[in-house]
């Protein structure tokens, strides 16, 4: 097995595996999905899972055509294939985590596909590319390696990853044009898609961004003197909101050009806090979120971190001071 391709394992799959990491996003579930349908009309057993939440995200729940997701009691012990999916580190995969010490243990394969700088390589195989801008454009290309025909759902999934992860196209290479083009050309809607899984909110979303944005705070000096715009968006103001609307706040904080650095803290417990980061260009975010537990990109990352509020915002200005810079 050792001298075994990533393809090599997909081609002889028959019984698989495919994790998603905890709150999944749409490159997340939708690079699983994706993948997963492929081998399943190969005909493979395949099973699609992720630890958190206990159901599919209301946003994503069109890109489960085939019922693939199955609820992660029913993930089992160990896999003769076990695909990580957009997950650099195994404690990503939350209580799924033992998954991929016990089907190595069982003498299965663990193939880690992911884009993250931050990822350990911590399978068997690896199928990682810190240089591409989805987990999904690495699904493509596995894809396309294995003859997979490239339907509308498979299309549907991977089109998901690529405009959520490259903040509608703003940041991806023209290779990643081309292949949305393929996605297009394959039947995927991409007005009916994008406001599915990213324009489209339940009132509650506003008064819930009403009471994060009225945290929000400028910080000029801090972020080595860049500048840091934070907010945090407590269980009371998230109470009546689904995760989505939670994790999207700070896609509205990053916008403020004051300020290198945004940072939104997300209240998981009474002193538990998730924290997204998000940099302009001149700070690498992914080592201040590793220095704190998490990891990520250069300029998206995330992590989480224990206190009070206050604790954890110093935390996070502590790691940012000592990040390095682009």
């Amino acid at each position: 097995m050792g001298t075994s391709s990533p393809l090599d394992l997909l081609r002889a799959a028959t019984d698989v595996t495919l994790l998603a990491h905890v709150r999944p996003d749409a490159d997340a579930l939708g690079s699983a999905l994706a993948l997963g349908r492929a081998l399943h009309q190969r005909g493979a057993a395949v099973r699609v899972a992720f630890a958190l939440p206990d159901e599919v995200p209301e946003s994503l729940r069109g890109l489960d055509v085939g019922g693939l997701v199955v609820p992660a009691a029913e993930v089992p012990a160990s896999s003769p294939l076990l695909i990580c999916c957009d997950t650099p580190v195994p404690a990503r995969l939350g209580s799924l985590a033992d998954r991929v010490e016990a089907t190595k243990a069982a003498g299965g394969a663990v193939l880690v596909v992911d884009h993250h700088a931050s990822n350990t390589r911590y399978g068997t195989h690896h199928f990682v590319d810190d240089t591409a801008e989805a987990t999904a454009v690495l699904v493509l290309d596995l894809l396309d390696q294995l003859g997979a025909a490239l339907d509308e759902p498979i299309a549907r999934c991977l089109y998901a990853g690529l405009v959520t992860d490259t903040s509608g196209f703003r940041r991806a290479k023209p290779s990643t044009h081309r292949a949305a083009a393929r996605l297009l050309e394959a039947g995927v809607d991409p007005d009916r898609l994008s406001r599915e899984v990213v324009d489209d909110h339940p009132f509650a979303w506003l008064p819930m961004l009403s009471q994060a944005l009225g945290t929000a705070r400028l910080e000029p000096a801090a972020a080595q003197g860049y500048g840091l715009v934070h907010a945090f968006v407590t269980l009371e103001a998230a109470a009546d909101v689904r995760l989505e609307e939670v994790e999207g706040v700070v896609d509205v904080v990053r916008s403020i050009r004051d300020a290198e650095v945004a940072a939104v803290f997300k209240q998981q417990g009474p002193a538990e806090w998730t924290v997204s980061l998000r940099a302009i260009g001149k700070i690498d975010v992914s080592v201040a979120a590793r220095s704190l537990g998490g990891g990520g990109h250069r300029l998206a990352a995330g992590c989480t971190v224990h206190g009070t509020g206050d604790q954890v915002l110093a935390a996070v200005r502590d790691a940012l001071a000592a990040a390095p810079l682009l």
